[in-house]
């Protein structure tokens, strides 16, 4: 049987994430799937329930030094929904917090990674959201944004998360595993393939 690779799913505080545990129940299959929430990122979501989904424990800080480490090492990331905060800090290589760090980190090592930004739609238009999102993808992360369908006070009922442009990213993704345990693809590639 093949192992299935880790894919570290980072949720931040947004409404997006109460949807969180029907994204774990589809991925399961095909990735060891773990969940890593900014601080606010945990209220939206039953924590004991996606840990029991994935069968990890969802982390929201940083462990002490000397603990060991309770997930396994990623070989992918998904940061979806990724707040207006977690885009703007995670594009200047701020890592105060773990979701932070592990993204930062993710980029050095060259891991795919797939952001999924869920600011409102007047965040989105601050010049700094453009100018991360743009230092983000020259970094190789693929980034799933379509700005008409982001959350709007003057239009409501347009805001529609990319679950399924989401779903797709990651299978593909997913299909690079699969072809590099078969000997296809290397890691240097995936990240190349990713951005």
């Amino acid at each position: 049987m093949e192992r299935r690779p880790v894919l570290y799913v980072i949720a931040s505080g947004a409404a997006p994430t109460r949807e969180l545990p029907a994204l774990i129940s589809a991925l399961t299959e095909d990735w060891d799937t773990c969940v890593i929430t900014t601080p606010e990122g945990s209220r939206f979501f039953d924590v004991s329930r996606v840990a029991e989904l994935t069968g990890h424990p969802v982390r929201d800080s940083f462990k002490d030094p000397d603990a060991p480490d309770v997930l396994p090492p990623a070989t992918a990331f998904a940061a979806a929904p990724a707040t207006f905060n977690t885009i703007n800090k995670w594009a200047a290589g701020i890592s105060d917090t773990l979701a932070l760090g592990l993204l930062n980190e993710a980029i050095g090592l060259g891991l795919p990674i797939v952001a999924v930004p869920w600011p409102n739609a007047a965040l989105a238009r601050h010049p700094a959201f453009g100018r991360s999102i743009s230092t983000l993808r020259d970094c190789g992360v693929r980034v799933i944004l379509d700005p008409e369908h982001l959350p709007d006070d003057d239009n409501p009922g347009q805001a529609a998360f990319p679950w399924g442009e989401l779903r797709a990213e990651l299978a593909r993704m997913r299909s690079y595993f699969s072809r590099e345990a078969a000997g296809g693809v290397s890691a240097g590639s995936k990240a190349a393939e990713n951005r």
